[in-house]
């Protein structure tokens, strides 16, 4: 009888005491366990009691592990919708309940998304996501305490990464500037003169292989959630590190930590395409595209005083300040408004804040966007000469806007402005415009330019700010005795520092190289 009185006692005073310490490991940022010849015996480690990784060997999980999700499932997703189609990325979204039953980190999870994602898609294609598109989001969720403990002191550092290697190798080697990366290789097929692959893995190897021989083991080993690979090296490392659940939500990185500036980025998909957060897009895409053809509709035919309420009406949010009223009297030239460039309708917002119609010149506008556009737009020849003479023709005409950039940013960065603009005009205003979009960009260097507008007013509520700066001082132009760079970053600056984005050097060029591996122009 008395035993029969206390088992239950104990019981619940055990099952307390687990509790509590298991609540206890899941405080801290880690758990930590060493390898030994007998056992491997388990002791929580808080943030402060983190060894340094200086001069030492790390191996790290990068789902899970560098970054703070360990979800594979919207990684495969930004490939299939931006490498592939939108009809591959609902086939992918079709195929999630599958992966979820056989476990989205477990390797049969990982084959069916990695088929469904890859099979046809040309290494080209894949190696362009990987590129511009994903290291944005990828950065965007880098875990800051491991980055800071493990990851950046350390002498050697190796990437073990669940999804196929070429969806992270170029983001780990020239961002987090890994000195080896372990993942699955996609086979590869070719047909005729193109190669395309199949969708099917291969395995990496043995862990020991990797880092460097049978013998040698490794210092520490960062682990995230269950990796198919992590049995690879478990065994070839002296401590184990595991990233806890709370520290994945809590340890962000900062942008102005960030490895490299991330100033450049492509693709259409703004935000993280998880499986509801895809379900939704899909189901709102028809609603969408109707309000982009009637937010677009709007601009296009309505007077502009009615627009700004019509606009307003269907979602489009937009703001303007500093405008001026200009002085009565006769000006010999018309004004040059010199504004920054986030998307193609820039000249447009610029135009419905005037209330009077802009004339732009642009580099490079597809001809289906010149046909429906409401202002008149000049395309310049990148021929110095040429393109000064157009500009003070239309200076001659009336007022004229242009975009020195030359091409648009979407992140918080001004590119070099080009000088040929101050070296035309004394009568000139710098005019900050700013874009914000949620779901998806209205820019693109790699896609179908003539959907720009239709993607950016697709959004659920675009929005738009349209700030005047005034007049430039006449001591800062070119008449005041300032050289036409001279005069080009001082407006950059002012631009900058009314948006609060950061100057830069960058140019057209640079943007192009990196995003489409080219220098945006394309020969006739």
């Amino acid at each position: 009888m008395v035993f029969h009185a206390i088992l239950p006692k104990i019981a619940v005073h055990w099952i307390i005491n687990f509790y509590r310490a298991a609540k206890k490991l899941r405080s801290n940022a880690f758990q930590y366990y060493r390898n030994s010849t007998a056992r491997a015996t388990a002791a929580a480690t808080s943030r402060c009691t983190i060894p340094s990784a200086a001069d030492r060997t790390v191996v790290c999980d990068f789902h899970g592990g560098l970054l703070r999700s360990t979800t594979l499932f919207p990684y495969f997703m930004l490939v299939a919708c931006e490498g592939g189609s939108l009809l591959r990325a609902l086939l992918l979204l079709c195929s999630f309940p599958l992966v979820w039953a056989l476990g989205e980190r477990g390797d049969a999870g990982i084959r069916v998304m990695a088929f469904v994602t890859f099979v046809g898609l040309r290494p080209r294609d894949a190696d362009l996501v990987a590129r511009a598109i994903l290291p944005k989001f990828y950065m965007e969720r880098l875990n800051a305490l491991v980055y800071d403990h493990l990851w950046l002191p350390a002498r050697s550092k190796v990437a073990v990464t669940s999804a196929p290697r070429v969806m992270a190798e170029w983001f780990l080697k020239e961002y987090m500037a890994a000195d080896v990366v372990v993942g699955c290789e996609l086979q590869t097929v070719q047909i005729g003169r193109g190669c395309y692959f199949t969708g099917l893995l291969r395995g990496p190897g043995a862990g020991p292989e990797v880092l460097g021989g049978e013998g040698d083991m490794a210092d520490v080993f960062v682990v995230g959630a269950s990796n198919p690979l992590n049995h690879l090296f478990i065994p070839g490392c002296k401590e184990v590190y595991v990233v806890s659940r709370e520290s994945a939500k809590t340890d962000t990185l900062p942008r102005e930590r960030y490895p490299k500036p991330l100033i450049f980025h492509d693709g259409r998909l703004a935000f993280l395409p998880t499986a509801s957060a895809t379900l939704a897009f899909f189901l709102y895409l028809p609603l969408g595209f109707v309000l982009s053809v009637i937010r677009i509709s709007i601009g296009i035919g309505l007077p502009y005083k009615i627009s700004f309420a019509a606009g307003a009406l269907f979602g489009v949010r937009f703001r303007t300040s500093g405008r001026r009223i200009p002085e009565a009297g006769t000006k010999r030239r018309g004004v040059l408004f010199v504004c920054t460039h986030r998307t193609l309708v820039d000249p447009i917002m610029l135009t419905a804040a005037l209330e009077k119609p802009v004339p732009a010149v642009t580099y490079s506008l597809s001809r289906v966007s010149e046909i429906f556009a409401p202002i008149k737009t000049v395309r310049l020849t990148r021929d110095r000469d040429r393109d000064a003479k157009t500009m003070s023709r239309m200076l001659e005409q009336g007022d004229l806007a242009v975009c020195p950039e030359g091409t648009t940013c979407r992140e918080p960065y001004l590119l070099r402005f080009s000088p040929l603009f101050a070296e035309l005009a004394d009568d000139m205003e710098p005019v900050a415009l700013d874009a914000q979009v949620t779901s998806l960009y209205g820019t693109t260097a790699s896609g179908h330019k003539w959907l720009d507008p239709v993607a950016f007013f697709a959004n659920p509520a675009p929005s738009y700010r349209v700030e005047f700066l005034g007049p430039v001082p006449r001591e800062q132009t070119c008449a005041g005795g300032r050289a036409g760079a001279e005069v080009a970053n001082w407006i950059q600056r002012r631009l900058g520092e009314a948006l609060g984005f950061q100057c830069t050097g960058l140019r057209r060029r640079d943007k192009y190289m990196m995003l489409a591996g080219n220098d945006g122009v394309v020969s006739k």
